[in-house]
């Protein structure tokens, strides 16, 4: 089975074109491009601030026209993490989609999905010609992975809808109501390096083929640590 082949098609297709566009944190210059380019074909309204943030404005289909406006929020980043051997540059290249074992997955690297599939559920929506909503801001922020600078940089009058619905949740069918907040923690330390025998032997030791998971979402189920087990 292929991507294409799944349900519903058009998000899937969005996400494929996604997976398609290099957007490191900090780099999602070509992602924003797309979103512009994606918005102006559709005839929507559109607005991009200095950091590359953007909201894609559509109008309340027939009876929702004076409904609450409801912001649709993702990030346009993602985390890109290879395996050793897989010549992969995240600069550049594309993610690699697959099905395996009912999952989609990526070849080698990581899928993107956080928050890929957010941004492709806004596309779809955004496209949809049969679908009944109210006024709607799909908001794209940037750099979520490494600080929520887009987030925070955001300009308080850059959307104007009161009900946000986050879609960056791990879980299906599970969606944010709140927030509870982070906390960065910065830690120095000292120490004193020491010359290694002549006589020592070096090895080196891999651990793998472990679970990967969300360490604040699945901190509790036990997985295995590869810094505990070495």
């Amino acid at each position: 089975m292929k991507l294409n082949e799944l349900k519903p098609e058009r998000l899937w297709y969005y996400f494929e074109e996604i997976c398609k566009i290099p957007r490191l944190s900090k780099h999602e210059g070509q992602m924003a491009d797309y979103l512009v380019a994606f918005a102006e074909a559709h005839d929507l309204s559109y607005q991009i601030d200095s950091l590359k943030n953007i909201v894609i404005r559509k109008k309340g289909t027939p009876g929702f026209e004076t409904r609450p406006i409801v912001v649709l929020q993702s990030h346009q980043d993602m985390v890109g993490e290879k395996n050793e051997g897989t010549p992969h540059d995240f600069y550049k290249d594309p993610i690699v989609p697959e099905i395996e074992d009912g999952w989609v997955k990526a070849r080698g690297t990581t899928l993107g999905a956080d928050d890929g599939i957010g941004m492709a559920a806004q596309l779809a929506i955004l496209e949809s010609s049969t679908l009944e909503h109210p006024p709607l801001e799909c908001l794209f922020t940037v750099d979520e992975e490494t600080g929520l600078t887009g987030a925070f940089g955001l300009s308080p009058d850059f959307i104007e809808g009161r009900i946000l619905i986050n879609l960056d949740s791990e879980d299906w069918p599970e969606i944010f109501i709140g927030c509870a907040g982070g906390r960065d923690t910065r830690a120095w330390f000292t120490f004193q390096p020491e010359k290694v025998p002549s006589q020592t032997r070096a090895f080196r030791i891999l651990v793998s083929g472990l679970k990967g998971g969300h360490s604040g979402d699945e901190i509790h189920k036990g997985h295995g640590n590869a810094i505990k087990i070495l």
